[in-house]
């Protein structure tokens, strides 16, 4: 059966349509501001060319990062930055996502009509929470084929400072009342949140240290505060999802990039544990946003092999899904990004992380069960390996050239190397 949603044709027999049933959604990108959906259009033909051949999820936020205010005054909707986006994720075949953030002007102090993006980060005010699960929930039914929703961005605007904590309370307040207007479109719509930075400090006995640490330091108290009452006290869920980075809030690793991204398996085990929900990672970050400012920069391949540790942590700790946030700009220079800016003419080209992260999307997919495999020899230390199926991922963590046995075969890896191998039968 066909229907014509927001003016494309919509196939309701798509994979999309019973994405509610999967086990996970496996690992794929967040647009933000500059994406693939405008530039030169060779470019974005590319860039689409290069997107279909290896579908992923694509995760948009509803207001900010690419889209304008869907409401700018009560009952006045602009919908065009978000119909865009859905119809490039359409065309390219991935599973869309849609993260209810921000909320309008109008819902948090500000005047109808005006959008201040510098207020973007504020959270509704209680008595808007209704409003902003009835945009939701209009949202939701405006594209059926989305059955993927995630509440919130790391709590934005909810933090109490006159309790030095988060307000976890109002959050899951509206969290609450938009899981009801987003299952009452469809039941089958999945649901999830809190979308809490998971923060750590290096040291362990820090005043907000809690128990969950490693040789990586320990989260933020208040984090887990904020997870656990959600956990306990929403109506219903169906995946938890969070975000964080390596690093600690001090921008310090412990006792370095690579070893640090130990935290995403232990945080992903104490969440499934804590909450026996189905794992994504909304966000990750294994880099110190001025890294190349402080210390001469790390170069690509490096980043791509701290990238890919992590990928393998998360998936080790039992998260079955994630969000690559995509740092894409309009230059020719842009480190960590998925493809060449389509701005340019010889845009939409692929770069190294979007090999690494369409590679890993098909090498752990919604449902795999990733396994340890045996790593042997003087370089193993600084191997790190990770199988889905019948591939593994081995990473070369250190600088050196490392020669190493890997599920019984032999590898030699040079300095921060990728390498996916064949499992042995």
């Amino acid at each position: 059966m066909l229907l014509l949603v927001c003016g494309i044709p919509f196939d309701t027999r798509s994979p999309h349509a019973s994405s509610a049933a999967r086990p996970g959604i496996g690992w794929g990108f967040t647009h933000t501001q500059f994406s693939a959906d405008q530039g030169t259009d060779r470019a974005v033909e590319r860039a689409e060319r290069l997107l279909s051949a290896n579908p992923v999820p694509q995760n948009q936020h509803i207001m900010g990062w690419g889209a304008r205010n869907p409401e700018p005054s009560p009952g006045h909707y602009d919908f065009t930055d978000l119909d865009r986006r859905i119809a490039f994720v359409r065309r390219t075949g991935g599973t869309p996502v849609l993260t209810l953030c921000c909320a309008p002007d109008w819902m948090k102090g500000g005047r109808a009509g005006d959008t201040d993006w510098s207020a973007l980060e504020k959270a509704p005010d209680p008595a808007h929470y209704a409003d902003f699960a009835a945009l939701a929930g209009k949202i939701a039914r405006r594209y059926p084929d989305v059955r993927n929703f995630v509440v919130w961005n790391e709590f934005k605007g909810f933090f109490d400072d006159s309790l030095g904590r988060w307000n976890y309370e109002g959050y899951t307040r509206l969290y609450n009342l938009v899981h009801r207007e987003v299952k009452k479109v469809n039941r089958d719509n999945r649901v999830g949140g809190p979308y809490v930075v998971m923060d750590s400090q290096v040291s362990g006995d820090g005043e907000y240290a809690s128990e969950l640490k490693g040789t990586w330091g320990t989260v933020d108290r208040r984090s887990l505060d904020a997870l656990t009452y959600w956990n306990r006290h929403k109506t219903g869920a169906d995946f938890v999802v969070v975000d964080g980075s390596s690093y600690s809030k001090s921008h310090r690793y412990a006792p370095d990039p690579f070893a640090a991204t130990r935290k995403f398996a232990d945080v992903g085990r104490w969440i499934r544990k804590e909450t026996g929900l189905p794992l994504w990672w909304a966000e990750w970050y294994v880099e110190v946003a001025d890294e190349n400012d402080k210390r001469g920069g790390w170069t690509e391949r490096k980043r791509t092999a701290a990238q890919a540790t992590a990928l393998i942590e998360m998936a080790a700790g039992g998260a079955t899904g994630g969000f690559y946030w995509n740092p894409q700009n309009e230059g020719a220079d842009c480190p960590g990004c998925l493809w060449r800016s389509t701005e340019l003419a010889d845009g939409g080209r692929e770069l190294a992380m979007m090999r690494l992260l369409s590679r890993f999307s098909r090498a752990f997919p919604p449902g795999t069960r990733p396994a340890d495999v045996d790593v042997a020899g003087d370089g193993r230390s600084a191997v790190r390996a990770l199988a889905g199926g019948r591939t593994v991922l081995v990473v070369n963590t250190g600088s050196r050239r490392s020669s190493v046995t890997v599920d019984g075969q032999g590898v030699a890896l040079d300095g921060y190397e990728v390498r996916w191998l064949k499992r042995a039968a």
